[in-house]
């Protein structure tokens, strides 16, 4: 469906303010920047700021973006015959030669991840964010495998999958604070992945392989 011009507006109004608070956040550091100083530099109230944005942190990690579903979601969303593990690292691959943004996989991000790296209250959402993703999938697996309450599988799967996950962003900041570009990275951080797979073990990578459905008649 084509986007109505209500849409479009709102969209782009979205878009200016993120863009006006990341440049101011990335000059003078997240802490010393107010929500009332992001409106006025966007030409918008403060009242339009939060009617896009819950919170400040929002500005630099939007929900739609950094979602706590974020692992759940590729789990859920997997192919006949994958399993969790794979269906992970198969999306982590498929953003990784897309350079997509989520990743950090663009020009100019390094002075993006400084200012994150130097803001307290943005480390501890990426903490917390890190820990929903891995609850949200532990609960996924342990409901489609029909897993019993005091079975640790589906909790020690979901870390497993949480831990090279973060591992990619990991490795993706230090990168770029090093100076390296995104086709440089994005080359590092695909071996990375084979190198992940290769040492997780058989049993990890074949959890929860979704099965065919038939179709009902």
């Amino acid at each position: 469906m084509e986007e109505g011009l209500r849409e479009r507006k709102k969209r782009q109004t979205r878009q200016r303010i993120s863009d006006v608070a990341t440049g101011l956040f990335v000059e003078r550091g997240f802490e010393n920047v107010t929500i009332t100083e992001v409106a006025a530099v966007a030409d918008v109230s403060v009242n339009t700021v939060y009617n896009y944005f819950d919170a400040k942190e929002d500005l630099v990690l939007p929900p739609d973006e950094a979602s706590p579903q974020r692992l759940a979601d590729i789990v859920r969303q997997r192919a006949p015959g994958e399993s969790a593990a794979r269906a992970v690292l198969a999306r982590l691959r498929d953003e990784v030669r897309r350079r997509d943004r989520k990743l950090g996989l663009t020009e100019g991000f390094g002075r993006v991840f400084q200012m994150m790296r130097a803001a307290p209250t943005l480390l501890a959402r990426l903490d917390e964010l890190g820990r929903q993703m891995t609850e949200a999938l532990a609960a996924v697996l342990a409901a489609e495998t029909g897993a019993a309450p005091d079975d640790p599988r589906p909790r020690v799967v979901a870390a497993q999958i949480g831990w090279f996950h973060a591992l990619v962003f990991a490795e993706i900041g230090e990168r770029v604070t090093a100076g390296q570009g995104p086709d440089e990275i994005a080359t590092a951080v695909l071996e990375l992945l084979d190198t992940v797979e290769e040492l997780l073990g058989e049993r990890l990578l074949a959890y929860a392989v979704r099965e065919d459905r038939p179709c009902s008649e």
